[in-house]
This record gives C-alpha cells, structure tokens and sequence, in this order.
C-alpha cells in the first residue's frame, strides 16, 4: 500500500492540470506507477512527463539498448514496479530474454554478448556508484559518439528518479508483473 493516496484521475488534481493527466492516460492508459505520485506535484509532473516524451519519441539510443540501460536501472535501484513495468517493454523492443534474465540475477557483465555488455557496464557503474571508470565510458563513446552517451546516461538516471518515487513512496508493481529478487 502506497505512503500516501495515489492520483489516480483528473479528480485528484486541479482542473488547470486535467490535461497533463489526460496525457499520462494516453500513453499509461491509466494513471499508476510513478505518476500516480508525481501528480501530487504537477507542474514538475509535467517536465518529467516531457522528458519522457523525449525518450520515448526523439531519443537517438536504439530502443533495444536503452531498455538494457533501464532494466539495469532498475534492478540497481530496485525499483520493482519500474522494473515489472519495463520488462515487457524490452521483450516488445526485442531484448533477449536470456539478457533480462542475467540483468535480474545481476550476473557478471561478461555473460553478455560485447554490444549488450559495454551498456550494462556503463549502466551498472553509473547507478552504483554514480561514476563510470574511463574504459567503460570510451567503449560507448567511441562506438556511438557524445550525443548518445549523453542521452543513455540521462534515460538511465532518469529512470533511476522514477524507481527513487516508487520506492520511497511504496508503490506497489503490477500483480501480474516480471518480479525482481528479494
């Protein structure tokens, strides 16, 4: 049960905001998860909403691989309804299972073909410790150039926030949810 009521409508907010709820209906189909908390605070709700429209609609890191990123993210933070939210998501963006398998059981980055470990890597680091060791970041930048680092290391802090609200405010994951270990 989470620490406070979660919004769950336009009812719960003021009417001034009714049409950013409508937009997390859109793309949520239902106000749940972090924006059932964030919505306490709307106008931020909002920016972060539009930071999520960013990674959704014009981000520059393939699909695949930011979810890899995300799915570190999450585990790192434990962040359990981001990570039951996100593990259709990456299966939907063609992410191996046995790659979801090995983030969950926090497996050494070895295990992992040379494209999927270079991010889990950098992803691991990056939420461990809030620092990337410089051959883990030359790997990604000299692959994929300064605009998509910057834009992987966002969308993992990112979601690094969301299993931050998630967890502090003891929202629940999705019963019929992907589970992460105790």
């Amino acid at each position: 049960m989470p620490r406070v009521a979660p919004v769950t409508g336009k009812s719960d907010v003021p009417s001034e905001h009714h049409a950013l709820v409508d937009k997390v209906l859109k793309v949520f189909g239902g106000v749940r998860g972090p924006f059932s908390m964030l919505l306490h605070s709307p106008k931020m709700a909002e920016r972060l909403f539009s930071l999520g429209d960013f990674y959704r609609e014009e981000c520059i890191v393939e699909l695949r691989l930011r979810v890899l990123a995300i799915l570190v993210a999450a585990r790192e933070r434990q962040g359990a309804y981001v990570w039951a939210a996100q593990v259709n998501a990456a299966r939907r963006a063609g992410v191996r299972g046995e790659a979801i398998d090995l983030i969950r059981a926090k497996a050494d980055p070895s295990r992992f073909p040379v494209e999927e470990r270079e991010i889990v890597t950098y992803a691991e680091q990056l939420m461990r410790t809030n620092r990337v060791d410089q051959a883990a970041f030359d790997a990604l930048k000299n692959r994929y150039g300064v605009q998509w680092l910057i834009e992987l290391t966002a969308v993992t802090n990112y979601y690094g926030l969301l299993c931050g609200i998630v967890s502090a405010f003891e929202v629940s994951p999705p019963a019929d949810g992907d589970r992460l270990p105790a």
